[in-house]
């Protein structure tokens, strides 16, 4: 069984950097895992998905109606492919790092709406994790605790030497609430909803690596203000880019924002703070102002950067959005350009004047490196889009009015340039915001808008077309 756990845990992970190879070896891979593969699949559902705690006693993938019906509402939570069956998609979601509350209720608030009947809240640490030194731990608390304040008049009190509303404590397996924890990886932590006794309680994992810092091991601020969020009374949230989203994701601690829908659950259970607080909002691939920061080929198929967020499209599963720092934890939000190196078989983002070349999920060594590396005078300061030619191993850089072109084979930047883009691409524009090349054609992204360019007729070819009708809209 553990032979097979790895197994599962290797091939998702390929899953991340290859969907192709998982995708081919999910029915192989089930064959092999047999029992565990069966019992993993209903542990999962009979925990998050049975809010009435029925266990699903046996997985049948081709006629088991329960299990088709739960399968299909944990799709449909996540925004996947709802299909009630298994595909790579689904496991490569379970098996994510996430909270371990149900994830039954839909809406942002418990059933009942249950909440504390006061504003100034108590909270008290009552154990500590050996991985970090407890001055750490007790600033991560209290910055996770601040996010919703600024949200909500709420006010938070530690106190060490009574009981307290919230008590946060690190536990390990079977700590006698009726949610053992499983080991490391999986489920990281847990709470309770405001009431007496056990509510409001928030437990994290011992044996998980707890962090105060980068993306290595799991970051205790994020997990801790996603679980108070429950001990708040908040529900898990289907928006991706919420803080109660069921799986957590990394998010650098000195920039983190509370995602608008977080805001709105929190006020609609005690109110607005008297400074007025607004957060991001999670972009909707087929909203009208949908635009692109910028966007990519990669190995079959295309990421387009928004923010702190990416969208997948593959010809195979269809369009999915993720976070940057699931992916690559270490990169910033908000990557300008972006272009795949055919020579190399990886591809490059850029931000500011810094770009970084990202081998699958992995970012190559030695990076970020400066772009003045590449040729660059020192005036830019930014690459708006680039896109690379296959054919002729040559990349467009394109900043401003001007692009460069480089030879990925010399490693070297050509001379005679910069040139102006209304010079060489007429009827495109000027501030390009991505460019990809496709089928012997270039795309324009600026703003909201498409232009296809024809390089052998050197003409725009109508019609424009809309942003996001590259995202299947």
């Amino acid at each position: 069984m553990l032979a097979t756990l790895r197994l599962l845990r290797v091939v998702i992970k390929w899953d991340i950097k290859s969907k192709l190879f998982l995708c081919s070896n999910l029915a192989l891979l089930l064959r092999l895992s047999g029992q565990y593969a069966h019992g993993f699949l209903s542990s999962y559902l009979s925990k998050f998905y049975s809010p009435e705690g029925e266990a699903v006693a046996t997985i049948n993938m081709d006629d088991d109606v329960a299990v088709t019906e739960k399968l299909k509402k944990m799709q449909k939570f996540h925004g996947l492919r709802v299909t009630g069956k298994i595909d790579a998609e689904t496991i490569a979601m379970m098996k994510r790092d996430r909270c371990g509350v149900p994830d039954v209720e839909q809406f942002t608030l418990n059933p009942g709406e249950p909440k504390w009947d006061r504003k100034n809240i108590t909270y008290r640490i009552v154990s500590y994790t050996p991985d970090m030194h407890e001055f750490y731990v007790e600033k991560a608390i209290e910055a996770a605790f601040k996010v919703w304040s600024r949200a909500a008049p709420l006010e938070f009190k530690r106190v060490t030497d009574k009981v307290a509303d919230i008590e946060l404590s690190f536990q390990r397996g079977d700590h006698y609430d009726n949610s053992p924890f499983d080991g490391p990886g999986g489920t990281l932590a847990h709470a309770f909803q405001p009431g007496s006794n056990i509510g409001g309680d928030v437990h994290f994992d011992e044996d998980e690596t707890w962090t105060a810092g980068g993306p290595q091991g799991h970051n205790l601020f994020i997990v801790a203000a996603h679980e108070i969020g429950h001990a708040l009374g908040l529900s898990h949230s289907t928006d991706q880019g919420a803080l109660m989203y069921p799986s957590y994701t990394y998010s650098d601690p000195r920039t983190f924002q509370l995602n608008q829908d977080d805001i709105d659950g929190i006020q609609t259970l005690y109110g607005k703070p008297d400074i007025p607080v607004k957060g991001p909002k999670t972009p909707e691939a087929c909203a009208p102002s949908t635009t692109f920061d910028a966007v990519t080929t990669l190995r079959g198929e295309m990421l387009f950067f928004k923010g702190r967020y990416f969208w997948r499209k593959h010809f195979q599963s269809g369009v999915q959005l993720e976070f940057i720092g699931t992916f690559w934890p270490e990169l910033p939000s908000g990557i300008q350009a972006a272009y795949e190196n055919y020579e190399t078989d990886n591809f490059l983002v850029f931000k500011g004047n810094k770009y970084w070349a990202l081998n699958g999920y992995t970012i190559e060594s030695g990076y970020p490196k400066s772009i003045y590396q590449l040729g660059f005078p020192n005036t830019v300061k930014r690459i708006d889009a680039a896109f690379s030619d296959p054919e002729s191993g040559k990349t467009y850089f394109f900043v401003n009015e001007k692009y460069w072109r480089y030879d990925e084979i010399r490693q070297s930047m050509e001379t005679g340039y910069p040139r102006l883009i209304a010079q060489d691409f007429k009827g495109v524009g000027k501030k390009i915001d991505a460019a990809i090349q496709q089928n012997g054609y270039i795309y324009f992204f600026r703003g909201r808008r498409v232009t296809q360019f024809d390089p052998r007729r050197k003409s725009v070819v109508p019609p424009i077309q809309k942003s996001n009708s590259w995202l299947n809209c």
